[in-house]
């Protein structure tokens, strides 16, 4: 038996043991239901910049229109931040009616366009049933993952779970990573680009599949437009029976959003090569004074020290995908937390130190490593590493000389 008849076989035998009463009859299946992809496009909040996807189920007959939404989760849960930063988020099917729901993106400014799937009742039906079930405070919860469980690819998986077939989508041949899928929606939103790419490492540089593109709801809203379904004796039928454009995007609403959001002067790249220039000047000013200003040094440490932490825990530590493959930790890692009191000390009895070396070593090595490390580095690395290193110099030319 091919694969898509035993496919096909199983899904028959599971609808008739647990979804449809046995001896229903076709016509007293609601005709009226029909179940649609929502895709909503960014707005201007950090967790709104990448849009949602939702899915709508309606019925004429029954009068309902709820759409279930599976980016719901509980702030006020306990250790959410906790959690959070270990990767261990919780998030929750929650359903809501179409009203409410197209009431949030309207007040943001964002569209919402809606794809009418082209399912048969009984797959609508198992659709319906399933979300419903699934919303269920009992069984609700699921563990978010970015890239592969998010609110997107959980629509996807229940849609193809309620096909009588096998869904297959378009081949674009497109060559994405997961990064330059997150670089391309925070494209406009510089800081939240930095906080990415400073978090995330090589392993988001990797080539990745179309169904893995799905990720990101513009990208599973093109997929589900070329795609098709293939049923029995190889029928094919299109996914998606019809579109429409509930909300249109609203440019005054989203520029009025996004003035409410607190601005830096500054993008992570003028501000990197600002303190690095700052460094240098700072630099030829204690070379000629013939000594250090210790608390740049206190202050610097500390904060690289810091950030390194943080790194360091999510690579050890955290779920969240791609953090443990963070080549950023040779420059920004908690080893400086350890020898800030000594570096000030020796600044200020004008001594040499050792670490001043050990580091120079290390970040030279980084920087000519920047151009062989398949990692896409946040733009204020590299001059972050070279501030650091004209601290190390400094240190070694003068005291080399007050020696």
């Amino acid at each position: 038996m091919r694969p898509i008849m035993r496919y096909l076989w199983l899904k028959i035998c599971l609808l008739v043991a647990f979804s449809v009463p046995v001896g229903l009859a076709a016509e007293t299946v609601d005709s009226t239901l029909t179940v649609s992809l929502l895709t909503c496009s960014p707005g201007e909040q950090s967790y709104e910049l990448y849009g949602h996807t939702a899915l709508r189920v309606r019925s004429l007959q029954q009068r309902l229109d709820t759409v279930y939404n599976y980016g719901a989760f509980d702030f006020t849960a306990p250790h959410f931040l906790w959690r959070f930063v270990l990767g261990e988020c919780d998030y929750m099917l929650a359903g809501e009616s179409m009203e409410l729901f197209l009431m949030q993106y309207r007040y943001r400014g964002s569209s919402v366009t809606e794809q009418v799937l082209n399912l048969t009742p009984v797959e609508a039906y198992l659709l319906a049933k399933a979300l419903k079930n699934e919303s269920h405070p009992d069984s609700c919860v699921y563990r978010y993952n970015i890239f592969r469980n998010n609110c997107t690819t959980k629509a996807r998986d229940a849609i193809e779970a309620a096909v009588l077939g096998e869904v297959r989508y378009p081949v674009h041949g497109r060559r994405n990573t997961f990064r330059t899928i997150l670089h391309e929606f925070t494209a406009g939103h510089p800081w939240a680009r930095e906080g990415n790419d400073l978090l995330l490492g090589a392993e988001v540089d990797t080539l990745i599949t179309e169904r893995d593109e799905m990720f990101a709801p513009l990208y599973m809203m093109d997929y589900a437009a070329g795609a098709m379904i293939v049923g029995y004796r190889s029928n094919y039928r299109p996914l998606v029976r019809e579109t429409h454009v509930l909300l249109s995007e609203n440019p005054e609403r989203q520029r009025a959003m996004r003035e409410k959001l607190p601005s830096f002067p500054l993008s992570p790249r003028a501000l990197g090569w600002s303190l690095f220039v700052a460094g240098l000047l700072l630099a030829a000013w204690e070379w000629r004074r013939r000594r250090v200003f210790w608390p740049v040094d206190a202050v610097l440490l500390t904060l690289q020290g810091l950030a390194g932490a943080l790194l360091t825990f999510m690579a050890l530590f955290s779920l969240h995908p791609g953090v443990a493959s963070n080549w950023q930790v040779i420059v920004l890692n908690p080893l400086p937390l350890f020898f800030v009191y000594s570096v000030v000390r020796a600044d200020i009895l004008r001594k040499p130190f050792v670490y001043h070396t050990i580091a120079a070593v290390i970040l030279v090595f980084f920087i000519v490593l920047t151009f062989l490390i398949p990692q896409d580095f946040c733009r204020l690395i590299l001059p972050l590493a070279l501030l650091l290193l004209s601290r190390a110099a400094v240190h070694l030319i003068i005291y080399k000389k007050l020696v």
